[in-house]
């Protein structure tokens, strides 16, 4: 299913006014660097000075505020310079870091006996001790207690000199909790096989279950053996567009050893083009770390899914895969500047993410950035909104996922699509499971409609302010339920994510008598929702002569009612909505049994799907009329 990372998130203003100390040299506070866990009633004392800390300090570049402004205002279709990107190398110049700040910065780590580890022109990464730290940064680091743990965080806000000019945008490192992604836990990797059992439908409908029990007053359908490429291209109106000569970028961590054969095995079994020899490429890190601890395996599957949903439905579109040397933000990062420092694609479709409650601002802050330095360079950025709903049955609160919940990118939620009878759309709504399980007399289902298993991450962001672009399409109720000044709400758009109406894809897999052998299953979540958006961007991108679409949220809220969506809604023919499925015990065969279920569309928890812009499904799903709309633009 989906994917959901750890760590920030929000658009924090950049350039934020000096705070001078009353005594000793003035400083510069760099907000957001105590975390909000790091209460008094939690404090543990000082930690040891001879504990090690490893941090990043990220540079604020030339004109912080400047490339904010510039970021919204080339991606705005109502300003002059829309559209008026900058080259890699230009943005760097106008609004990067100049070689006498990073040695400004340098000098002043070494000089509080900090180790300079390793020096970009986004950061200065060191190492030292806590006593150096604590004099580098203006504040002494304590040992917080954090749910059932204990970690090291500073016990007042970190601040730079004030004689560097507002060089140091921020620091991260000073706490110790995890700040890491994930992406969803029910992606089976390459190390187990997984595979779906029938009965199934081939298309929405095909196949009835005509002697299981009725749900909501009929007989049910099967489950769908798993969407194709041709089916979504129709469902999204991609008519005769396949992305050509546009580049899209997948960010994930790790990197699948078969991620060739399974992408071209795939596409030859399914109709979609042949990759070329170019067409798929990798970017990835000299060495792995965190193997374990990230689950580098359960990260394949994510990476399979995302390159063969963008090649199912953009199949003229190249792909390159820049792959993360861990699940941690600082590594993600890492990933996300080289595809902006070197333009490596105009889409980048991202499939992970955390819950907004584990994000800090320091990391925010950095990852804003290269949010903002993209939409300079006329790069987008695409990231699932999560697959548990508000969150309330995974964490007890009510909240929203990160960076999704960025001002900066495309939110992306999911839907349960079906399609008919030769490639027909008959409708969407909000991805949302409640399951029952089949009776032991199969008369019944038990509980019906069952328990909540899952749906399309979305609500109102409690850290983010509302951006400009959702003002007057974003109902009040919802922008103003964690602030009177109203906040982000998520999704932004969506698209097919509800497993039971999923996508098919292919993997190498290793089968219980240890062989790995490729195979297919059925998937979904917004791990899927977030590549089949990225690709029908890229046939929008092909429809409007190649120009780059950009941070193109504002673009999105600008078509806002019109015939460039399906508006979806949770009960689109007037009744209730459930497929019937059958899985196998084991996750493989039927030598443990079969389990039959009914699992019912549109019941995400608390959100809900309506008429307009909603919190499960933003504003809609691509219509026909969506990828040709840009030609105009």
């Amino acid at each position: 299913m989906a994917a959901t990372l750890p760590l920030l998130a929000g658009a924090l203003a950049l350039g934020i006014p000096a705070a001078h100390a009353a005594d000793g040299p003035s400083r510069d506070t760099l907000a957001g660097t105590k975390p909000a866990w790091a209460t008094a009633k939690a404090d543990k004392g000082a930690t040891s000075d001879s504990s090690q800390v490893s941090a990043r300090v990220y540079l604020a570049g030339r004109d912080a505020s400047g490339l904010a402004a510039y970021a919204k205002a080339v991606s705005d279709p109502n300003s002059a310079s829309y559209g008026k990107y900058l080259s890699a190398k230009k943005t760097q110049q106008r609004f990067g870091a100049t070689k006498a700040q990073v040695a400004a910065v340098t000098s002043w780590l070494k000089s509080a006996g900090l180790k300079v580890t390793g020096t970009t022109q986004h950061y200065v990464s060191v190492t030292g001790d806590v006593a150096a730290a604590e004099k580098a940064f203006g504040t002494q680091l304590h040992n917080y207690a954090k749910g059932n743990k204990t970690y090291r965080a500073p016990s007042k806000t970190a601040s730079a000199p004030a004689a560097l000019n507002g060089a140091v945008l921020t620091v991260t490192g000073l706490d110790s909790a995890p700040h890491k992604s994930t992406h969803s836990d029910t992606l089976p990797g390459p190390d187990a096989v997984f595979k779906n059992s029938g009965p199934f439908s081939s298309y929405y409908g095909s196949n009835t279950a005509s002697t299981l029990p009725d749900a909501y007053g009929s007989k049910i359908p099967y489950a769908v053996k798993g969407y194709t490429g041709k089916q979504l291209r129709a469902a999204y109106g991609a008519g005769t567009r396949t992305g050509k000569n546009v580049r899209v970028a997948i960010t994930d961590a790790y990197a699948s050893p078969t991620i060739a054969f399974d992408a071209q095995t795939y596409a030859g079994k399914h109709g979609d083009a042949a990759y070329t020899s170019s067409q798929l490429s990798q970017v990835l890190p000299k060495n792995y770390t965190k193997t374990k601890e990230c689950g580098a395996a359960g990260w394949y599957g994510e990476e399979t899914l995302d390159v063969e949903a963008v090649h199912a439905v953009a199949p003229g579109a190249s792909i390159t895969y820049v792959g993360a040397a861990s699940c941690y933000d600082d590594d993600l990062l890492d990933s996300l500047n080289k595809i902006v420092d070197g333009h490596l694609a105009d889409i980048v479709s991202n499939s992970w993410g955390d819950i907004e409650a584990n994000q800090t601002p320091d990391l925010a802050a950095a990852y804003d950035q290269v949010f903002q330095f993209g939409a300079v360079e006329g790069i987008g950025f695409y990231f699932s909104s999560g697959d548990n709903g508000d969150e309330v049955a995974n964490t007890g609160t009510k909240q929203v996922d990160t960076p999704a919940n960025s001002a900066w990118v495309t939110a992306v939620g999911g839907t349960s699509l079906a399609v008919g009878k030769g490639d027909k759309y008959l409708f969407e709504t909000g991805w949302g499971t409640e399951k029952a399980s089949l009776s032991d007399d199969g008369k019944s289902w038990t509980n019906f409609p069952g328990a909540y298993t899952s749906g399309a991450g979305g609500g109102t962001s409690k850290t983010v302010a509302e951006p400009f672009y959702q003002k007057g399409v974003v109902p009040n109720a919802l922008a103003t339920a964690n602030s009177a000044a109203g906040n982000r709400v998520v999704p932004d758009i969506s698209a097919i994510a509800d497993p039971n109406t999923g996508f098919k894809v292919g993997q190498t897999q290793t089968f219980p008598d240890g062989s790995e052998q490729y195979s297919e299953y059925r998937i979904g979540g917004t791990s899927l929702a977030a590549p089949v958006i990225a690709a029908v961007q890229a046939l929008a991108q092909e429809a409007r002569g190649g120009k780059a679409i950009g941070f193109a949220n504002p673009a999105i809220y600008a078509q806002y009612g019109s015939k460039a969506y399906h508006d979806v809604t949770d009960n689109p023919t007037g009744s209730g909505l459930a497929v019937a499925r059958v899985d196998f015990a084991n996750g493989y065969d039927a030598t443990d049994g079969l389990l039959t279920s009914v699992r019912s569309l549109g019941k995400d928890s608390s959100l809900q799907a309506v008429k307009g812009y909603d919190d499960v499904t933003g504003v809609g799903s691509p219509a026909p009329g969506y990828v040709e709309s840009f030609s105009r633009r």
